[in-house]
C-alpha cells in the first residue's frame, strides 16, 4: 500500500466557474491538515494573480497557466506535499498533460450545471460575460470539456460540500492515497 506520508500527490479539482472548486479545496485542505498531512492548495484565481499575471483567458493562455500550475504541483508533490489544485482547466488535453507530468494525480470532476453556476455566480463573472464585459469565459463563450475518466466525480449541485468532501476522502482511501 502506498502511504501518503511516503509521497505526496495531486488532487486536481476541475469544473465550471462557480461549481465549488475553491469551497472543496478549502474543505479538503482543512480535513487533511487536521489528519496531520502536509497540504498546499493552489487556487486558480490566486495562483493566476501571482504566477501568471501576464496571461489572459485565451485557450493558449489557459494552457500555459495550467502548465505552470502543473509544474509547481509536481515539485510540491514529489516533496511529500498533498497538493490540491482548484483550476477550471477546461480542456481535457491540459488535464492529461498534468496527469502525465505529475504521475500521482487524482482528477476530481466538480460537476455542476452551468445554470446553477450562473445562479451562484460568486464573483459576478457570468453576468459580466453575458454583458460582453468578460471574454473567453468558460461556460458562456468558451467550452468546458468534462473529464473523460476522472477518478472521482462529485455533484455539488445536489450534494452538500460536507458530503462531497467525505466522498473525496473515502475515494482517496480506496485509491490507496490515504491510509487513514
Amino acid at each position: 500500500m502506498v502511504r501518503s506520508g511516503d509521497s505526496g500527490f495531486v488532487i486536481w479539482l476541475t469544473g465550471l466557474p462557480g461549481s465549488g472548486k475553491t469551497t472543496m479545496a478549502t474543505l479538503l485542505e482543512n480535513e487533511l491538515r487536521n489528519r496531520g498531512f502536509k497540504v498546499e492548495t493552489l487556487d486558480g484565481d490566486e495562483v493566476r494573480r501571482n504566477l501568471s499575471p501576464d496571461l489572459g483567458f485565451s485557450k493558449l493562455d489557459r494552457e500555459l497557466h495550467a502548465k505552470r500550475v502543473s509544474y509547481v504541483s509536481l515539485f510540491l508533490s514529489r516533496n511529500g506535499v498533498i497538493t490540491i489544485v482548484a483550476l477550471v482547466s477546461p480542456f481535457q488535453s491540459i488535464r492529461d498533460y498534468a496527469r502525465n507530468l505529475i504521475g500521482r494525480f487524482v482528477e476530481v470532476w466538480v460537476n455542476c450545471s452551468v445554470e446553477i453556476c450562473r445562479k451562484r455566480d460568486p464573483k459576478g463573472l457570468y453576468k459580466q460575460a453575458q454583458e460582453g464585459k468578460v471574454s473567453h469565459f468558460t461556460g458562456i463563450q468558451d467550452p468546458y470539456e468534462p473529464p473523460i475518466s476522472p477518478e472521482i466525480i462529485i455533484d455539488t449541485e445536489h450534494e452538500s460540500p460536507d458530503t462531497c468532501g467525505k466522498k473525496i476522502i473515502a475515494s482517496l482511501r480506496d485509491l490507496k492515497y490515504l491510509d487513514q
